[in-house]
């Protein structure tokens, strides 16, 4: 039986071995730091209690389960982590009963590379989407020349935006940006799809907002960002989550790294960083 209400992405990165599932569920507090095996987490939405099995993520906001019916859906880490207390309110609207294609999402939603995930067609997902729920676009892209930053605030892992539409008017009243003569736009760079061998320099350590949280989320900031394998990229600037796994490695500012991971356009909040190291792994400091 299919559920209405999933939300499929159409790719997501999946964990390889049961040790990067582990670490990822300790990041997001899934987890305990102590913890050596995965526990079963249960989905508690849309008038279902069932077990499911995290298979994968996004990004660090959108993790990828897996329902008994084999149908996939992303959701966010403190929301699932929410439905596994026993005190959790399990949802189901009036006159709806579970899986009968008629669901609406009872937990909000928060869902980063939205073009990516939902359909094409925006209007084929307006009655899917309650009006609670964050719609993120983190494929930001500084070289457009449109204003899209006025109508957008700071998501909790301070690394996308959720769109909150214009204030006052201000989208049907504002003035066309000028343009400003002999300025070039930077040369936009073709990513790859999977992981890649890198290079990087630890730059800066520093933190974003993240408003799910009481606490902060820690970061990495790295320059000479370079692409050694299977072709040479100058990439520039770049982060990444200061993990766990980049915790072990004692990191100092000037420190040399080799590693692989994948990496995504992903501008970090509030810093003109627009490139993310995702789940980096073999990483190497150089002497």
């Amino acid at each position: 039986m299919a559920y209405a209400f999933m939300i499929e992405p159409q790719y997501y990165t999946a964990f390889e071995n049961e040790d990067e599932l582990i670490e990822k569920c300790q990041e997001w507090g899934l987890l305990s730091e102590k913890a050596t095996k995965v526990k079963t987490f249960y989905y508690k939405g849309n008038g279902l209690n069932v077990p499911c099995t995290i298979i994968g993520f996004v990004d660090h906001m959108a993790a990828v389960i897996q329902l008994d019916n084999e149908q996939k859906h992303c959701i966010h880490p403190s929301y699932l982590k929410e439905m596994q207390a026993s005190s959790y309110s399990i949802k189901n609207p009036i006159g709806a009963g579970a899986g009968t294609g008629t669901d609406k999402p009872s937990e909000p939603v928060a869902v980063s590379h939205t073009e990516d995930i939902l359909s094409p067609d925006p209007a084929s997902n307006s009655e899917e989407i309650p009006s609670g729920s964050i719609e993120i676009d983190s494929e930001f892209d500084p070289d457009d020349d449109e204003d899209t930053s006025s109508g957008l605030k700071g998501d909790p892992d301070g690394l996308v935006e959720e769109y909150i539409g214009p204030a006052n008017g201000a989208a049907s009243t504002a003035k066309p940006k000028a343009k400003t003569a002999g300025k070039a736009k930077s040369t936009k760079i073709d990513l790859p799809d999977g992981k890649v061998k890198m290079s990087a320099v630890v730059k800066e350590f520093t933190t974003v907002p993240n408003h799910f949280s009481d606490n902060d989320d820690e970061v990495i900031i790295y320059e000479a960002v370079t692409i050694t394998d299977p072709d040479v990229v100058d990439i520039g600037e770049a982060w990444s989550s200061h993990s766990a796994t980049m915790k072990k490695q004692e990191l100092e500012v000037g420190d040399v790294l080799t590693f692989e991971a994948k990496i995504i356009k992903k501008k970090l909040t509030k810093n003109p960083v627009p490139y993310k190291i995702n789940n980096p792994s073999k990483i190497q400091k150089e002497d």
